[in-house]
Formats: C-alpha cells, sequence, structure tokens
C-alpha cells in the first residue's frame, strides 16, 4: 500500500475524453485518483479506488487539473497603479508604459525582484495556478536580461527571453542596434536560462522584419518561439507566427479573416489575455469566432504591472464566459489543457494516468462555478506533483 489517494469527488474534470462524459473535459462522476511520486497512477470509479497509506477527502467537490498560465511578466519592480487610474478615466494604452517599468526594474535588486516573483508566484499558486510561464522583458540590458530569466527559473521550468518587449530610451534613435544586442550578447546571456523567446510585434515596439530576425536568432539557440501579435491593432505578428512554427501568438484581439484562416490551418495556439482588456478598457477578442474556426484556444493572465495585473486565472476564465462568448466547459478546458498545448505540455493540463498530479479540489460541485461565482475563492486545495500547498 502507497501513494496518496483523492477520493469522494463529485466532478472530476480530466481533459482526456476518452476517460469520461462531458466531451473533451472527459468528465467523470464520484472518481477517485491516485498518486505515486508525483504522477497520477490511477483514475476511475470512488468504489473501485486501490488502497493507499494516506487521503484527501475532495468533500464531494469538483477536482480539476491546475491552471496552465502561459503567458505572464513576474520579474519586475515598481507599479504602475497611477497609469491604471489615468485609463479608467480616459487614457488609451500604448503600451509605453513600459518604460517606466524598465526604470524600476533596473534599479531593483536581485533580491526585490525575486520577492515579487514569489510573491506572485505563491498568489497563483494559491488560485490554482500550478505551472506558470514567466517572461523577461522589463531590463532590457545584457545583465538585467539575464538575471531576470535566472530568477524567474528558480520558481518555474517554463522561462520566455522577451528583449524585444520594447526599444528601451537609450536606443531610441537606433533600433537596428538594439535588434543587433538582442540577436548577439543579449541572446547568448539569457539562452542558458530560457526554453523560449519572445516578440512583442506590434506598432511601437518591434516591426515584423525585426521581429522576423530576433526570433530566427532565437531558434537558432535552441529556443522555441511564441509571439506577442495584433494586441493594438491588426498587423503582420499572428501570421509571422503561423509562419515560423510558433508554439503560441498571444493576444490576437485584432485579427482579419487571413490570421484565423492560418492559425485554423497550423498547431500554433492562440493565447487570450482578457486581463488586458479588463485593465485597458479595450474591445475583447472574439473567441467565439477562433473556436468556430477550429482554431486551438488558450487562456492566459497577462500578469504584468501595467495592462493587467492579476494572477487570479479563475477571474480570467469568468473573464472569457461574459465578454468573449465562451463557455464554461471552453473556458476551463483553455486555462488547463490550452495553457498546456501553447507551452507544447502533455503532462500537465491534463489528469490521466502518467500526467503530473498537478490539482485543485473546488470548494463547489462543479467546473461552472468558476464562471458562475465570479470573485468568490472556491479553491480550496491545490496538489503540486502530488504535494500539498
Amino acid at each position: 500500500m502507497s501513494g496518496l489517494l483523492v477520493d469522494n469527488i463529485g466532478e472530476l474534470v480530466t481533459n482526456d475524453p476518452t476517460c469520461g462524459e462531458g466531451g473533451p473535459l472527459g468528465i467523470r462522476r464520484d472518481a477517485a485518483l491516485l498518486v505515486e511520486e508525483g504522477r497520477v497512477v490511477w483514475v476511475g470509479p470512488a468504489r473501485d479506488a486501490p488502497a493507499a497509506d494516506r487521503r484527501i477527502d475532495a468533500e464531494g467537490g469538483a477536482v480539476l487539473p491546475g491552471f496552465v498560465d502561459s503567458h505572464a511578466h513576474l520579474v519586475f519592480a515598481g507599479d504602475r497603479a497611477v497609469e491604471f487610474a489615468a485609463r479608467m478615466a480616459g487614457q488609451p494604452y500604448t503600451g509605453g508604459g513600459i518604460r517606466t517599468t524598465v526604470g524600476a526594474t533596473r534599479a531593483a535588486s536581485d533580491d526585490e525582484l525575486r520577492a515579487t516573483v514569489r510573491r506572485l508566484r505563491g498568489e497563483a499558486m494559491r488560485q490554482g495556478t500550478t505551472t506558470m510561464e514567466i517572461k523577461s522583458g522589463y531590463g532590457l540590458t545584457v545583465a538585467d536580461e539575464a538575471r531576470s530569466l535566472a530568477i524567474a527559473a528558480e520558481v518555474s521550468e517554463e522561462t520566455t527571453f522577451l528583449g524585444a518587449h520594447v526599444v528601451p530610451a537609450e536606443y531610441a534613435d537606433r533600433p537596428d542596434d538594439y535588434v543587433g544586442l538582442v540577436c548577439g550578447p543579449m541572446l547568448a546571456a539569457a539562452a542558458p536560462h530560457a526554453r523560449w523567446i519572445d516578440v512583442f510585434c506590434e506598432r511601437g515596439a518591434f516591426d515584423v522584419d525585426h521581429a522576423r530576425a530576433i526570433l530566427a536568432c532565437g531558434q537558432a539557440a535552441g529556443l522555441g518561439v511564441r509571439v506577442h501579435a495584433n494586441q493594438l491593432g491588426p498587423g503582420p505578428g499572428v501570421r509571422l507566427g503561423v509562419e515560423l512554427g510558433a508554439a503560441s501568438v498571444d493576444h490576437c484581439t485584432h485579427l482579419t479573416d487571413a490570421d484565423v484562416d492560418a492559425l485554423a490551418s497550423a498547431d500554433t495556439v492562440a493565447t487570450l489575455l482578457p486581463g488586458a482588456e479588463f485593465s485597458t478598457r479595450s474591445p475583447y477578442p472574439d473567441a467565439r469566432r477562433l473556436l468556430d474556426a477550429g482554431v486551438t484556444v488558450a487562456l492566459a493572465t497577462d500578469c504584468n504591472p501595467g495592462s493587467s495585473y492579476t494572477s487570479s486565472m479563475p477571474f480570467c476564465v469568468a473573464l472569457a464566459v461574459r465578454e468573449m462568448r465562451m463557455t464554461p466547459a471552453e473556458a476551463v478546458w483553455a486555462a488547463t489543457a490550452g495553457g498546456a498545448r501553447a507551452l507544447r505540455r502533455d503532462d500537465v493540463g491534463v489528469l490521466a494516468r502518467g500526467a503530473r498530479a498537478d490539482l485543485m479540489i473546488l470548494d463547489a460541485p462543479s467546473h461552472l462555478h468558476l464562471a458562475y461565482r465570479p470573485g468568490v475563492p472556491l479553491i480550496r486545495r491545490v496538489l503540486h506533483n502530488g504535494v500539498p500547498r
């Protein structure tokens, strides 16, 4: 007898459609699962549960895979609450405030940055997020980008080099020189701490030629591709991501029919970030259009101090249902299995035999309550790698 048994589960969301009812969610009723050495080793009816030396009683609550937040910016200093207040008073969002955070981040010590990262990562974990991608992008010097990624790697295996966030002030008149720095010494210093490379392909940030050059250099260094695309207006970012085989293009707020067709014909995930639209009073992405076209959709928080200062995936699920015309089931899948697809992972975002034992227990009988009861702290317990948190 060994392992940890989670039983008395009212509704188990497996995200394995072969495992139960409910379509892609693979829902089982009156279920149990057994965890050994951080992995799920058995899933089935509670009446057939094997013996175990430890037990967690779900008390009839729903059990879901842990959220997979595939887009977050946690390494920064300071905040931009005043900027948020200005937007709520009618000032449009342009992305220019990123440089404010760059100045504060460069001036912060490693310990100050580390404290912010750990605080936000803990916040997210308590809300059910067991896997969280973390980007750099607020240092924009060789040393600051490398240290940002090293600190991020202390708490996440999903780290992304975003030296191409914006062109810093000291290179404002020399963008080609900055691209050369990103592709050369900065990439060399950052790559040992990163799994991914990202670029903000947008007006006021990086044009398509610069973005392509940066991403190609990242690929040559062994990094996977991600793209910030089509947030502030239509542009080439989505199709560039598809062209380069990006795992994910993120934001996808302003899409043409050609953009949607490109995504539907590729395995690139469209990651939607409704917290950004909430915090900038911008139009929400049309998730229904993407889903109806057959595009794989993920949800993520975009946690950052300027345009989406939330670490709450349940909040993003509720926004997706209310504002982006997703069903509760679609939103839950996008926030779990969809996020895993965006990170090209098959060991998280699912509760099936062999998967990592990352899960949450709700103080509610069904996944529907995540959207039905917005703002309510429904996450009763979280297991990460089979360990209660």
